[in-house]
């Protein structure tokens, strides 16, 4: 089994208040996405990675990622209009011979290496497609306007997580239904959604809190915080 990982790091960061590219800015001195590919490396289960930047930036992250001096090679090539987009990019310049493929947001930068080795060993053991999930510990309404309309169980409602792992040819097979669609649809948030839409079954294995999203200048702090303690 050859696993490699795409890591879409295109955003534009504007809920973090700063006119960088989201996955470029500075945690503990380090970009974030460079943390986020230290975190992959470390379950020793990838054997290469494709980061998919902004193109104007695309060299800038080349050059973050020769200074960092990673276990694993990393390529960066630039993104598309849309997160589908940038990961069906990274998907085809994969190798030929990956057959398990993660695909991991560059803004979680801490999942713990056990979360990563739970979602390819799942992979390797038979299913087709992974995320890692959390309990929801809010009560969740529906609304339509202002107005509540349900309050859904959350015990059977999870946050989900990355990274998540798919075998390649489940996954290419969704990108290749999702363009033969024809119709763009309510856009995907995650990979695993086009897997559903294809008819595919997703399994979950436990996430972590750590594994959380740096989204706003809270989370920031928090990845401050966790930058000086792993040192």
């Amino acid at each position: 089994m050859t696993c490699a990982a795409v890591v879409p790091a295109a955003g534009r960061g504007e809920r973090l208040g700063t006119r960088e590219a989201k996955a470029l800015c500075l945690v503990g001195g380090v970009p974030l996405f460079v943390h986020a590919l230290r975190s992959l490396g470390a379950s020793g289960r990838l054997s290469a990675g494709m980061v998919v930047g902004p193109p104007q930036r695309c060299e800038a992250m080349a050059a973050a990622v020769r200074a960092a001096r990673l276990d694993v090679g990393w390529d960066v090539v630039p993104g598309g209009a849309t997160r589908q987009d940038s990961v069906g990019r990274g998907l085809r310049d994969l190798a030929s011979d990956v057959d398990v493929v993660l695909v991991h947001d560059a803004a979680r930068p801490f999942v713990p290496v056990e979360v990563v080795r739970r979602v390819v060993d799942a992979v390797g053991a038979g299913a087709d497609a992974v995320v890692p999930v959390v309990p929801v510990a809010d009560t969740v309404k529906q609304v339509d306007g202002a107005v509540v309309v349900a309050t859904p169980d959350r015990s059977r409602l999870r946050q989900v997580q990355t990274p998540q792992g798919f075998r390649r040819s489940v996954l290419e097979a969704a990108y290749t239904a999702a363009a033969a669609s024809g119709a763009p649809g309510q856009p995907a948030s995650d990979d695993a959604t086009l897997v559903e839409r294809a008819g595919g079954q997703v399994v979950v294995v436990p996430g972590d809190p750590l594994a959380f999203k740096v989204t706003g200048p809270l989370d920031l702090v928090l990845a401050e915080a966790l930058a000086r303690q792993h040192g």
